[in-house]
């Protein structure tokens, strides 16, 4: 077997351009049990306080266990499947939006890509307020990833 080359250390800097360049990563909380939940999750990346930040429910089971464990991980695949960056934390998590335009709703807003964002915000932030939304804030302590330099 043909040894290839060695997966490469991102340099923060690195790291933070790739969670800043994706939307979708994977979010790992705690169950009671010890074993990892993992989900899917819509991130939005601000590499000056190098916190992630998801919307959510305040139902949700990985809410549940934020509140109870605190300490989280997000995988964020690079732009192939031989890259990634991985942000590890502790996480906190805001009280639901309770009035439409209050803090919590307009930092739900803010995560919204300019682009992206709703005709409607009056709309919008009752609708978050209607769904009992929150933010999980993923504060940084530790970022790490590599990247494979193969065609393919």
């Amino acid at each position: 077997m043909t040894q290839g080359p060695a997966p490469r250390a991102l340099s923060d800097e690195a790291l933070s351009d790739l969670l800043g360049g994706q939307r979708f990563g994977t979010l790992a909380t705690t169950k009671r049990s010890g074993h990892p939940h993992l989900t899917t999750m819509l991130y939005s990346w601000d590499p000056e306080a190098r916190v992630a930040r998801f919307s959510t429910t305040a139902d949700r089971v990985k809410v549940q266990h934020l509140r109870r464990e605190p300490r989280a991980a997000l995988h964020v695949q690079g732009g192939n499947v031989w890259s990634f960056a991985v942000v590890e934390g502790e996480a906190e998590v805001s009280e639901p939006t309770v009035a439409p335009g209050d803090a919590v709703g307009r930092e739900l807003l803010s995560m919204i890509p300019a682009d992206a964002r709703p005709e409607d915000e009056d709309a919008f932030l009752r609708g978050l307020v209607d769904e009992h939304r929150v933010v999980i804030r993923l504060k940084a302590q530790r970022l790490y990833g590599t990247a494979l330099d193969i065609e393919g």
